[in-house]
């Protein structure tokens, strides 16, 4: 065997471990958005964290900077289907400017405002609102250009890829926030988020037109993309599969009182509660060379999803600290790997005028599924206890897959290389 044989029989057996580099060597358009992704999602995390110490410092009140996630979450799920559609009737690369081009501005505005002084609750929580809205035009418009700038089957890493840079960016930006915010205060932070957005910018400007394929004159209609999305049970299934881990196995809403009952710790233990299912996340793009040899995606969706329900029923049993975290890790792992095969199916077996409707579905399922599990979560806590909190919502996630399982045997044969919505 030659050298360069060698080499690339060393690369081959690396790609089978970690993630595959593929679409950032093939697409120079894609390596700038990625790029501007995980530069623009480090400084959102500085804002979103520095937004919420400002609340505290005028208000000290808990309540209402909880207010802060309210103010965000409403408008991303009322905006997030209305911005799939608008991105399945304009250019998408327009849009992805002007939303782009609206948060930044928004971010200068937070600027300003903490220079002059200008301490008002109010007007944190408008430009929140307001940001939300711009996240819920600019998602489906960026996620529905990565299949027009990337062949199909580069996709699945392309979202492995994707997957680290929104980790990378929830793990990274807050604690970078609160740093830059003791040391130079809020307007330096949302100054630097400002300055951050210019790489996405500059990415977006650089790409081609980008107007969905339509066969017709029509708007792009929300309900139409419901119908769609009725009649394609594989694609129909994806969301299923993720509301049995978001909704019944969520345990977030308890880590502050499972820190304390469990492990006798404090803010510290919640914290490390918090940062152990991303880590895993952060591995589960990191370590994905593996998933290129998966064909059948909904399957591995399933066990996903299972692994997810398996580990946080178990963490629910456990009361070390250390063997917790680490399955919490796993839970994290397992969503990655659901997570990347979902936003693969949507984006090779739906049609491209669909794309965008498609995905805002997604941001609702994201951005609300969660919050329902931790409603469910704590509801049930408070009616009996944690552990049967945790540990009953993780038996219940991994019944109801398997229930969807054996409902959905089309999904269970869905193949990659024969993608059939």
């Amino acid at each position: 065997m030659t050298a360069a044989q060698d080499t690339r029989e060393r690369e081959r057996d690396r790609r089978k471990v970690f993630a595959d580099l593929t679409p950032l060597r093939a697409s120079a358009h894609y390596r700038r958005l990625w790029f501007g992704s995980t530069v623009s999602w480090v400084g959102q995390g500085m804002t979103a964290l520095a937004v919420s110490l400002q609340v505290y410092d005028i208000t000290r009140s808990p309540f209402s900077v909880g207010l802060v996630g309210l103010f965000a979450l409403v408008p991303l799920i009322v905006f997030g289907l209305y911005g799939g559609a608008i991105a399945d009737t304009v250019d998408r690369r327009k849009l992805g400017l002007a939303s782009a081009s609206g948060s930044a501005a928004l971010s200068v505005a937070l600027a300003g405002a903490a220079f002059a002084g200008f301490q008002h609750v109010w007007f944190l929580y408008g430009i929140v609102a307001l940001q939300a809205v711009c996240n819920a035009l600019n998602a489906p418009a960026r996620s529905s250009m990565i299949p027009r700038l990337l062949p199909p089957e580069q996709l699945r890493a392309a979202n492995a890829l994707n997957s680290m840079v929104m980790t990378f960016g929830t793990l990274v930006g807050p604690s970078l926030g609160g740093l830059i915010v003791g040391y130079a205060g809020y307007q330096t932070a949302y100054l630097v988020d400002a300055v951050a957005f210019t790489a996405s910018l500059y990415a977006m400007w650089r790409l081609p037109s980008m107007l969905p394929d339509r066969t017709g004159s029509k708007r792009a209609s929300v309900l139409d993309g419901l119908r769609f999305l009725a009649t394609r049970p594989n694609l129909r299934m994806t969301f299923f599969s993720d509301f049995c881990a978001m909704i019944l196995a969520h345990p977030r809403a308890l880590f502050p009182a499972v820190a304390v009952l469990w492990y006798g710790g404090d803010a510290k233990t919640t914290g490390l509660l918090v940062a152990a299912p991303a880590f895993g996340a952060l591995l589960g793009g990191v370590l994905s060379g593996w998933q290129g040899r998966i064909r059948h995606h909904g399957q591995a969706i399933l066990l996903a999803v299972a692994s997810w329900g398996t580990a946080v029923a178990v963490f629910g049993l456990t009361r070390n600290l250390w063997l917790g975290l680490l399955l919490l890790a796993l839970a994290g792992y397992s969503d990655t790997v659901s997570m990347i095969f979902r936003n693969t199916m949507m984006q090779v077996a739906a049609p491209d005028e669909m794309r965008g409707r498609l995905q805002g579905v997604f941001i609702v399922v994201v951005a609300g599924g969660p919050r329902l599990g931790d409603f469910l979560a704590g509801s049930v806590a408070d009616l009996t206890s944690p552990a049967v909190a945790v540990t009953g919502g993780g038996i219940a996630c991994v019944v109801a897959i398997g229930l969807l399982a054996l409902y959905g045997r089309g999904f269970r044969r869905y193949d990659a290389h024969d993608p059939t919505p």
